[in-house]
């Protein structure tokens, strides 16, 4: 097994966002070894995301592409591809406008656009509670499920930490290989990048 393709047969990975005051945010995803998979910055007051994903703190070799498919797409549909062979691994999509006021929600698409699966805040309750109460967003961190024909494929669970978004990734339970983890990371980082401001 390559090495590029080791990276992405662990159970477990952590990400933590960076906030870089003048440059953006820099992201890490570790294994459970706390050996470095990927790493990316991203760039401030993108209107188009466009986030690369790298081997290293260095940014030596590009894994894996994320990217908006319109500057025009309010729900937010993300393609990701292999940075290596181009080919498209899959997508992800934001459930439009809720996403952002009651429930974070995310679809799961397949690599020909279809729709197999979905990623989804814990309890709209404590959703809408974090959204609106700083102290609960504090003790309950927000926690997703990922599922792919009704079977859970992955979770997200957001370690308590005022100062550092952590992000815990979990595939253990995808017995069946469903979830490319390509794109559950890629996932991972748009949870960081994106849901991880409402915080």
């Amino acid at each position: 097994m390559s090495d590029h393709l080791e990276r992405f047969a662990h159970a477990r990975y952590n990400v933590r966002r960076k906030v870089l005051k003048l440059f953006g945010g820099a992201f890490h995803i570790r294994d459970e070894q706390g050996n470095l998979v990927l790493f990316s910055k991203q760039k401030s007051f993108r209107i188009k995301e466009d986030i690369s994903l790298f081997d290293d703190e260095q940014q030596t070799t590009q894994l894996i592409h994320i990217t908006t498919q319109s500057i025009f797409d309010i729900a937010g549909t993300y393609a990701v591809k292999d940075a290596q062979s181009g080919a498209v691994i899959g997508g992800l999509k934001r459930a439009g406008l809720s996403s952002s006021f009651i429930r974070d929600r995310w679809l799961i698409l397949d690599t020909n656009g279809q729709e197999i699966g979905e990623i989804l805040e814990d309890s709209q309750l404590k959703a809408l509670l974090r959204r609106f109460v700083d102290l609960v967003a504090l003790l309950m961190p927000q926690k997703y499920h990922a599922t792919i024909a009704g079977q859970t494929v992955a979770t997200y669970q957001q370690n308590f930490n005022p100062f550092v978004y952590k992000l815990d990734v979990d595939f253990s339970m995808d017995d069946q290989n469903a979830f490319d983890p390509r794109l559950g990371l890629a996932a991972a980082i748009l949870l960081a990048a994106i849901e991880g401001k409402q915080n």
